[in-house]
């Protein structure tokens, strides 16, 4: 298990932007594939975004051409900017680690974005 802190969420108007972080705590950071996901009052988990040790990166298209996903290997970090943001934005985010050689995955306690004005 990885333990996974997450930070940056919070309330914002429609049209705002904000920020995620999330610091995973691991001696070899380039063996995980990390991801950002979401739930939302009522519904599942859904996929937001991953990105690779590489650099590769996949997002929903909810969230192509608004959100970007980025990491910093140096620090164990990976982000989410989210810009253009919409009251349907409005979710549980949860930062993920996904082990590239024993698929397991982890996952942080979720940070709460609210889109409100």
């Amino acid at each position: 298990q990885v333990q996974l802190v997450e930070s940056g969420g919070g309330l914002v108007q429609p049209g705002g932007s904000l920020r995620l972080s999330c610091a995973a705590a691991v001696s070899i950071f380039a063996n995980y594939r990390m991801g950002w996901y979401r739930q939302a009052p009522g519904k599942q988990r859904e996929l937001v975004a991953t990105i690779t040790s590489g650099g590769r990166t996949n997002y929903a298209d909810s969230a192509k051409g608004r959100f970007t996903i980025s990491r910093d290997n140096a620090k164990n970090t990976v982000y989410l900017q989210m810009i253009s943001l919409k009251p349907e934005d409005t979710a549980v985010y949860y930062c993920n680690a996904h082990h590239r050689y024993s698929d397991f995955d982890s996952w942080g306690q979720g940070t709460q974005v609210t889109v409100s004005s």
